[in-house]
């Protein structure tokens, strides 16, 4: 749907559709519709996911794409900010009232959100016509890519890090430990300062595949890190506690900046221009069964089976890892047989290599390319005059 619609104005109904399913948030009394309302906001939600990411790679520069993601990776954690100030007021006031119109602020929000989405620049697949759009594109999809499907679900696996900074270790916490719990608040705040300033310098020097797995590989170590700092707080007192846990939230935090700059590339290099939308639904499917599992499997092993259990959920990262490398090459591979060269070569990160700069022409250097040199036209020639050998 994004590629044959275009993904800014997907991206848009999906907002005013959440719109909507908020604004009727305080009108549901009952499960069912709770629960109804809940799959829709689900579907239209993905469809926003989609949408937004096809559309930010499609409209910005191939150099650009990185380091634009990772200030959007910052305003993002900047806005859960007061995000969660409004939700706090809300229940410290314990109004039934207050909590009613805190759907229909964030409805707003998301109505205001649509509109700025319709004033934003056109990306490639928004250019098309209606008789482009529906031309059949040639070659397989992304069901039969193998190697795209391969990476977003280890990918979804690595991205666990995040049932384990917002549920396991809480929990682990709270009934593990001697911690008082508003350390928590103190965690949560270093994730979010951190996630806020320092996902460029993350990003930095990141231009292809190669680069990623490297990045990778070191978000693996800071996540086995974590676990093992993590599980070594079951043992410790007071301050020991205290610090423990936040150089495990710290090095937890490194793996998240650290894989959401391998994401970012990944995005660009590894799928197909035009089916940037198709490649994203793909995505959000292969990940989703990367990581659904994790949050009852990694509150069972952590809570019931103590360091075992903390060792075991390391492990799990390190062979996602592992089977990420070879899948990132195949997804890459398959892309060469199957695309255009000249539309494989948007599907990059890094954009054009820069051609050192032409100096004046010379005796050897025509003065445009394929042309004559200014000496051998005043000669009469139309060969660059070259110097006498002897």
């Amino acid at each position: 749907m994004v590629d044959r619609v275009g993904a800014k104005k997907c991206w848009a109904i999906s907002s005013a559709g959440q719109a909507a399913m908020f604004a009727l948030w305080p009108f549901i009394n009952d499960f069912t519709g709770y629960l109804m309302m809940a799959i829709v906001f689900e579907m239209i939600g993905g469809l926003g996911g989609v949408a937004h990411g096809a559309y930010t790679i499609d409209v910005l520069p191939p150099k650009e794409r990185v380091t634009s993601r990772a200030y959007m990776y910052s305003a993002l954690n900047v806005g859960f900010t007061p995000g969660s100030a409004v939700g706090g007021i809300a229940l410290a006031f314990e109004s039934i009232t207050l909590l009613q119109m805190v759907p229909w602020f964030t409805a707003a929000v998301f109505v205001v959100n649509a509109f700025r989405i319709v004033g934003l620049p056109d990306a490639s697949h928004d250019l098309k016509t209606k008789e482009e759009k529906k031309i059949r594109i040639a070659g397989p999809g992304p069901m039969k890519n193998a190697g795209w499907l391969l990476t977003e679900f280890f990918a979804g696996t690595l991205w666990t890090n995040q049932v384990i900074l917002n549920f396991v270790i809480p929990l682990w916490l709270v009934e593990k430990t001697d911690a008082p719990r508003v350390v928590l608040a103190f965690l949560f705040g270093t994730n979010t300062v951190m996630c806020i300033f320092l996902p460029l310098a993350a990003a930095r020097g990141v231009k292809d595949t190669r680069v990623c797995r490297a990045l990778i590989r070191i978000s693996t170590v800071f996540f086995i890190v974590s676990c093992v700092i993590t599980l070594s707080t079951h043992e410790s007192i007071g301050w020991l506690t205290i610090a423990l846990f936040f150089v495990g939230h710290v090095t937890l935090t490194g793996a998240e900046l650290f894989l959401s700059a391998a994401s970012w590339t990944f995005e660009a290099e590894l799928m197909d221009p035009r089916r940037r939308g198709e490649y994203r639904g793909a995505s959000e499917l292969a990940g989703t069964l990367g990581r659904v599992w994790a949050p009852a499997l990694y509150t069972f092993l952590a809570m019931n089976w103590g360091a075992t259990g903390w060792l075991i959920i390391a492990a799990i990262v390190t062979v996602a890892a592992a089977g990420l490398h070879p899948s990132t090459k195949m997804a890459r591979a398959f892309l060469e047989r199957h695309v255009p060269a000249d539309v494989l070569a948007d599907a990059t990160a890094s954009g054009p290599e820069e051609a050192a700069p032409v100096g004046p022409p010379t005796v050897e250097q025509p003065a445009e390319p394929g042309g004559v040199s200014p000496l051998s036209q005043s000669i009469g020639g139309t060969q660059p005059l070259r110097g006498n050998s002897d």
